[in-house]
């Protein structure tokens, strides 16, 4: 059992399994809001997990969608997990985009990523982390700045906890080169950097420039597996104006080729270490 338990997830599953019913009663969004007096708006939330679901809703859909006791039983104690708050919510008021990442993140099993510009969130020192905050929200408060650096800390147990998540980064070696902080924040993440590669459940390797163009040119990505069957994998991507969460079965084989095809492009884990190692010797 994992240490963090996310209603993330448990919402996401609720919300495919409400739109499921919903289509096998081959009923339209439109209809359901005019037989429960919502709008089709609500429906489209429900579904897309946009929104924590009150128990009443929730059981007003099952009574029209008609669902027998043992899987009634079995959605609302669902519905009841999704309502629950994660520990991210004693951080203040944080974007949803953000909140929706966090939580899927603490539910997954393993998760691989490319990193094209800066490392991580997990594998980041505090100082690292607060050089790359402050960047990014370069006009919001030092105390939200800090909030910010406090969840970016908390979410790194992740690695360590009882059942650890399995981490596979393929580093783009901009990553390493690239001043973040400056020379000493640098070199201090480096030397971080390696110690996370003892972990057993992390692996790390470092795509060098002289591979030239490769499957990774169109930006990071992450691709996020969970325990259960009925929790599909999410590939996620983050971009200036948003995020975006992909779960096409299609998709996921296509970022998960690209993965594959950038980790045997990429370092051995060895020789990525060694890397690692050399680059945080030349900002002494």
């Amino acid at each position: 059992m994992k240490q963090t338990a996310s209603p993330t997830v448990r919402r996401r599953r609720l919300a495919s399994e409400l739109r499921r019913l919903r289509e096998r009663a081959q009923l339209t969004m439109e209809e359901v809001g005019e037989r429960l007096g919502w709008s089709a708006t609500k429906v489209s939330r429900i579904e897309t997990a946009r929104v924590r679901v009150a128990l009443t809703d929730t059981g007003r859909l099952l009574d029209l969608y008609a669902v027998g006791s043992a899987k009634r039983g079995e959605l609302l104690d669902l519905a009841k997990d999704a309502r629950k708050k994660g520990w991210w919510q004693a951080y203040g008021d944080l974007p949803t985009e953000y909140t929706t990442y966090i939580g899927l993140e603490a539910e997954a099993t393993s998760m691989r990523s490319f990193a094209p510009t800066v490392l991580p969130g997990l594998l980041q020192t505090e100082d690292y982390a607060r050089a790359v905050i402050r960047s990014a929200l370069s006009i919001s408060s030092p105390g939200e700045i800090e909030r910010r650096v406090e969840v970016r800390m908390a979410r790194q147990t992740l690695l360590v906890q009882d059942v650890p998540l399995r981490l596979w980064t393929v580093l783009d070696e901009a990553v390493i080169r690239r001043p973040v902080g400056g020379p000493e924040v640098m070199r201090s993440q480096l030397k971080r950097l390696l110690d996370i590669t003892d972990l057993p459940n992390v692996a790390i390797q470092v795509l060098p420039f002289a591979v030239g163009v490769h499957p990774g040119t169109n930006g990071a990505f992450q691709i996020m597996e969970f325990p259960e069957p009925a929790d599909p994998d999410v590939v996620f991507m983050e971009n200036f104006t948003g995020s975006l969460y992909i779960e096409r079965e299609t998709d996921i084989y296509r970022y998960s080729l690209a993965f594959d095809h950038l980790r045997a492009k990429a370092l051995d884990p060895d020789d990525s270490r060694r890397f690692i190692a050399e680059a945080a010797s030349q900002f002494e």
